[in-house]
């Protein structure tokens, strides 16, 4: 296994023993993402939202979910992109431990998806500081890149710590 095999099965950690990942594919325009299927609880597609007064730009509103008020973010907002005018889907997702769940607006949800984690690049030193914050590498897939997103990295209680998203 090359070093760079060895960092990917690392850093993604839930690497199975053939050294693939599972994972959740999304879509904000034509860019496709990935989620750990981990940290994915349920995806709850199209949601009546309920707006936060005075709220920064990349939370959504909140959905209700089993008993639960979530904040939910805008991934379209927090990569600086304009509003979806089609409608979207809220994925629930759980922090680490499942201490904080939150949802996520998305454009689309495609499905879960099994890639080699010897695929994962790490993020190029050109990436903006905000994709940096967001981004965890991208897969190369035969037919482009996924772009991994850290579950980690979006918990909102993270992105109300850094300045970059205000």
């Amino acid at each position: 296994m090359s070093v760079q095999a060895e960092f990917a099965v690392l850093e993604c950690g839930q690497a199975d023993e053939t050294g693939m990942v599972s994972t959740c594919s999304l879509t904000i325009g034509s860019a496709l993402f990935g989620l750990e299927t981990r940290t994915v609880r349920e995806v709850l597609g199209e949601c009546m939202m309920q707006k936060i007064p005075l709220a920064p730009r990349y939370v959504a509103g909140v959905v209700s979910n089993r008993g639960e008020v979530l904040t939910t973010l805008s991934l379209r907002a927090l990569l600086g992109l304009e509003e979806y005018a089609g409608p979207s889907v809220v994925m629930v997702l759980d922090g680490e431990g499942g201490e904080e769940r939150f949802g996520l607006l998305v454009d689309a949800v495609g499905g879960v998806m099994r890639v080699s984690a010897a695929a994962l690049e790490a993020n190029p030193s050109t990436l903006s500081e905000r994709n940096k914050a967001l981004f965890d590498g991208a897969y190369k897939l035969p037919d482009g890149l996924m772009i991994r997103l850290d579950g980690r990295k979006l918990l909102p209680s993270r992105l109300r710590e850094t300045e970059i998203f205000l």
